[in-house]
């Protein structure tokens, strides 16, 4: 579709010179094909056409990709009860500051009764066969037993040995979780210290654990978010500029205006078979709190320009879904400058003033740098 405005404006420019020619009679000629502007000398001066020839250029200089803000996995712990109960009183909020060991929520639990009664009855199973075991070799020593019942009583001595093990260990986790001897309370205590971000849990919910096999819900998510990290995915056409070390800049939509900066502190060997990327940790300051975990992000990561053939973005126009530029095609026969609009395709993701050429234009190829949009208006 034509742009009025543009045809409106080019002719009434093309009037001005026109009447400003001091009376001189130009020639009459053919019309030029329909993707050519074709002009007089003076009407390309008007105009303040800029053109250039298409040469090498330093581009790149960022490799911008997408990412999300995620917990230093160093700086967070995700809390879940190993025992199943009832949640009987809370003792952390979230935007709460705990320490470590601090109270985070008290559970009721059978599992607690049973884990130290499983205790005493594999202690006095223990003790059983281990009696039992002795007064069998006794026998066999002596003559006065069969080899086939001391193996059955060194066989049940050793089965009571490993259960004893087995429950004593599991007592033990409970008692240094937080477990009340003697009692079915469970004390959930924090892992690390740092600030409640999230709480899942209300008095009277019940909850599973993670020891008996259910569905395991994280009841309180404890962190520190003075440094986040962003997971970027780099593509595998840019991994090889991207380095340990390397300047990354962090936008989100909820700051716009706003420029984080961080340092990619580590690149993955393997790339995602389905999307043909890597990851890119980048480390970030965070001491306002403003990135949150799982926000949205566009990170441009600092890496070393190259040259190549390259168009500035003042002569790229984009018309609907295809990209253009203006060439400089000489003179016609009748002395005025041929233009012609041409297709031509260009690798946009790059950040910076030029833009490399895919296809479409050689190297030398006259473009117009600058005006390229009044020409579009004149078609």
């Amino acid at each position: 579709m034509r742009n009025r405005p543009f045809v409106f404006f080019a002719l009434a420019l093309l009037g001005t010179v026109a009447g400003c020619d001091h009376g001189r009679t130009r020639p009459r000629s053919a019309d030029p094909p329909a993707s050519e502007v074709w002009l007089w000398q003076d009407q390309v001066t008007a105009a303040k056409l800029v053109v250039e020839p298409l040469v090498a250029q330093p581009v790149g200089g960022l490799v911008v990709t997408s990412g999300r803000v995620t917990f230093d996995d160093l700086k967070v712990a995700h809390v879940m009860s190993p025992v199943t109960g009832r949640v009987v009183r809370i003792e952390a909020q979230p935007g709460q500051r705990v320490k470590k060991g601090d109270t985070l929520a008290v559970i009721d639990s059978p599992d607690v009764g049973s884990a130290f009664s499983d205790v005493e009855k594999a202690h006095a199973d223990f003790i059983s066969a281990e009696k039992e075991w002795k007064r069998q070799k006794e026998l066999f020593d002596v003559h006065a037993g069969s080899q086939r019942d001391l193996e059955a009583a060194q066989g049940n001595f050793s089965k009571a040995k490993a259960e004893l093990q087995r429950a004593s260990k599991k007592a033990q986790l409970l008692r240094a979780g937080g477990a009340n001897l003697g009692g079915q309370s469970y004390t959930l205590r924090a892992p690390i210290g740092g600030e409640v971000i999230a709480r899942n849990v209300n008095p009277g919910t019940e909850v599973q654990g993670q020891y008996t096999g259910g569905t395991v819900v994280e009841l309180f998510t404890i962190g520190e978010l003075d440094t986040v990290w962003v997971m970027a995915d780099v593509f595998e056409m840019d991994l090889g500029r991207v380095k340990q070390g390397t300047e990354c800049l962090v936008k989100v939509v909820a700051y716009p205006a706003r420029v984080f900066k961080g340092v990619a502190d580590w690149v993955s060997d393997a790339l995602d078979p389905a999307t043909r990327t890597a990851k890119v940790r980048c480390k970030l300051a965070n001491e306002d709190r403003a990135l949150k975990p799982e926000m949205y992000a566009t990170a441009a990561l600092a890496v070393e320009r190259q040259r190549a053939l390259a168009l500035p973005r003042s002569a790229i126009l984009h018309l609907g879904d295809q990209t253009m530029a203006f060439i400089d095609l000489g003179r016609a026969p009748d002395g005025r400058l041929r233009f012609e609009r041409r297709p031509v395709a260009v690798n946009e993701e790059l950040g910076g003033e030029y833009l490399p050429v895919v296809r479409g234009i050689s190297a030398g190829e006259r473009v117009v740098t600058s005006g390229a949009i009044l020409l579009s208006g004149m078609l």
